[in-house]
């Protein structure tokens, strides 16, 4: 009866999700106006004249685009607990996730609109999704798992009224008694800030549980599934979880990983629902049973504009708002929140598959890529790279990450050079790195004219590292678990010779 209940509970708001898909140029633009109409007495809406801006484009002309670091005063004013600075209601929470360039870390307001009309709304919207795809769900029979970083105290808020942490965490620590009931483990365990005793504990206590969702990033969620099985000594996770069918997930692409899902999981029933769930916002949720494309989900406070990455590197480029992107181009995604962030650069790079509705795929990060050489290789390609060789070679993929060899040796010519750690190492490994190259050379044609004749490219360098040695860095770096994600790609070696390194002082090659 419970399962009924909240089936069709969460199947009502299919009706408001249809009238964003049907009129989504419409729902923008209401989102637009209601935003600028409650920042306009907000220390940023008095800045940037928010009170005389009654067109997209007087929005566009006065107010510029922001990174980070350009947004990062404001925030910290707010951190400090000074209010009404970039929104108007106060902001008591923040999101933490890696930084840049001039910040060790990111901490993006998060409040209390962004928190129940972005991401509890896109959580809920992800179960009516689901539900509504799969109507025969025994979803709600019993718990979904969620796997999430830690929180800690403001310290820069001399009141201490305000607290930070990862996004997962911040979202727990404020659901509803009823969603609190409805997950595992306990809110002690799933906040606990210490990665490798917290596995330890939530291993512990899942195990007897009734699990039939996991929610989390596909990595650690591998971790936690190894220790369960571990310590429960089963062969597989439905031996623990008999009643698991679906496995909502984000953060990275999923296809390097679902062979090593499908083998920890042998069901052909379990479900895999891809979401885009970031500190700034929750962005889209997969909505066909048959494709892993991500409705863009207009309603969420959210107002977005894109730039064409060839208009990237540019001062002053080109910005389209929703109704002027156009299918298979490569953008960056801006938004203007209602936590605060304008016109902000999440450093996320999407492709349209789909204008009616708006559907997306995520392509890579603006940061991480490599195109030393004119290849422009973006995360995309590589994970699907790895995917392909790993499929011809019987290989399974737990991590890696990969950079260039910029001009070198008497030939004075490039590569790539990769890091790779296997769940299933390939029996060839040789053949690995043609399948890869191959592969490669596939999916991009600028890294196919590189590689012609070795002329500007050789053959990719491989490192098949030990298992463990990512979780080894990730450690060595203080980012192991919560929403952590290995780097893909690096136009410089910052990250891949700090691996290789690593490497070397452990013996972690196979």
């Amino acid at each position: 009866m419970i399962n009924t209940f909240m089936t069709w509970i969460f199947k009502n708001r299919i009706g408001q999700i249809n009238n964003f898909k049907e009129n989504p140029i419409q729902v923008q633009r209401e989102i637009f106006f209601e935003l600028i109409g409650a920042a306009k007495r907000t220390d940023f809406g008095r800045k940037f004249g928010f009170l005389d801006i009654s067109t997209y484009r007087d929005f566009a002309e006065r107010v510029p685009i922001h990174d980070y670091e350009q947004m990062k005063p404001y925030i910290e004013q707010t951190m400090k607990g000074r209010q009404n600075v970039i929104w108007p209601s106060d902001i008591h929470w923040f999101s933490k996730s890696s930084g840049t360039t001039g910040s060790r870390s990111k901490f993006i307001p998060v409040s209390e609109e962004s928190l129940e009309d972005c991401h509890f709304k896109g959580g809920k919207d992800m179960l009516s999704l689901y539900v509504n795809n799969y109507p025969d769900s025994r979803l709600f029979t019993g718990k979904g798992l969620t796997i999430g970083g830690s929180l800690q105290i403001n310290d820069l808020d001399g009141n201490q009224e305000s607290k930070y942490g990862d996004i997962s965490a911040v979202i727990m620590q404020n659901l509803p008694i009823w969603a609190q009931f409805a997950r595992t483990p306990s809110l002690e365990v799933a906040l606990m800030s210490e990665w490798e005793a917290k596995i330890e504990r939530m291993a512990e206590e899942t195990r007897f549980e009734n699990v039939t969702s996991i929610s989390g990033v596909p990595t650690w969620t591998i971790v936690l599934i190894k220790k369960i099985l571990d310590v429960s000594g089963a062969k597989n996770i439905l031996e623990v979880w008999p009643n698991l069918e679906v496995f909502f997930h984000g953060a990275v692409a999923f296809g390097p990983y679902r062979k090593l899902f499908e083998e920890l999981i042998p069901s052909p029933k379990m479900r895999y629902v891809e979401t885009y769930n970031a500190s700034e916002g929750f962005f889209g949720i997969q909505d066909q049973k048959d494709s892993d494309e991500l409705l863009l989900m207009l309603d969420y406070g959210i107002f977005y504009e894109f730039i064409p990455m060839e208009e990237w590197e540019k001062a002053n480029p080109k910005v389209v708002p929703l109704e002027g992107v156009e299918i298979g181009k490569n953008y960056a995604i801006l938004i203007s929140t209602n936590a605060g962030l304008w016109r902000y650069k999440i450093g996320d790079t999407v492709k349209f598959t789909s204008i009616s509705p708006y559907r997306i795929r995520i392509s890579g990060r603006t940061k991480h890529f490599i195109n030393a050489f004119g290849e422009e290789v973006i995360v995309e390609n590589a994970e699907k790279a790895i995917e392909m060789a790993s499929e011809v070679t019987n290989s399974t993929i737990a991590n890696f990450t990969a950079a260039p060899v910029y001009f070198e040796g008497e030939n004075g010519k490039g590569a790539h050079e990769w890091v790779i750690e296997f769940q299933t190492s390939p029996k060839d490994k040789e053949v690995f790195v043609e399948k890869l190259d191959q592969a490669l050379r596939e999916l991009n044609s600028d890294y196919d004219a590189k590689r012609y004749r070795d002329m500007a490219l050789t053959l990719p360098k491989v490192h098949f590292a030990k298992e463990g040695l990512f979780s080894e860095w990730m450690k060595s770096r203080g980012k192991l678990g919560g929403q952590n994600k290995v780097p893909r790609l690096s136009n410089n070696r910052e990250y891949l010779d700090d691996i290789l390194n690593l490497m070397e002082s452990t013996s972690g090659s196979i």
